[in-house]
């Protein structure tokens, strides 16, 4: 069984920072990627930063300056460091693994339950 568990998030004035997290729990054998998401009320979920091999980023436009994902492969971790929040990043923050489980299996898609980041005006 896999489990993600993200932690961190809370309520913030505009401006202020956060800092998610993400831990990997299970039997897996690699983690190709891991990534966050967001989803917005009545929204499709989108994007907001994935990283590859604990140094390969990629960031929405969006949150381009602003965010920062980091990724701690000896622990299957993965962080992400939101500064400058702004209220439009009000949301539900998801954690994302692509993970493989066994040598002889292909990566699959498991996220975390979510987390509710909520930036005041």
């Amino acid at each position: 069984q896999v489990q993600l568990a993200e932690s961190g998030g809370g309520l913030v004035q505009a401006g202020g920072s956060l800092r998610l997290s993400c831990a990997v729990s299970g039997s897996i054998f690699r983690i190709n990627a891991m990534g966050w998401y967001r989803q917005f009320p009545g929204k499709q979920r989108e994007l907001v930063a994935t990283i590859i091999s604990g140094s390969i980023a990629n960031y929405a436009d969006s949150v381009k300056g602003r965010f920062t994902i980091t990724r701690d492969n000896g622990k299957n971790t993965v962080y992400l460091q939101m500064n400058r929040l702004k209220p439009e990043d009000t949301a539900v923050y998801y954690c994302n693994g692509k993970i493989v489980r066994d040598w002889n299996s292909g990566a699959y898609d498991y996220w975390g339950p979510g987390t509710q980041v909520t930036v005041s005006s």
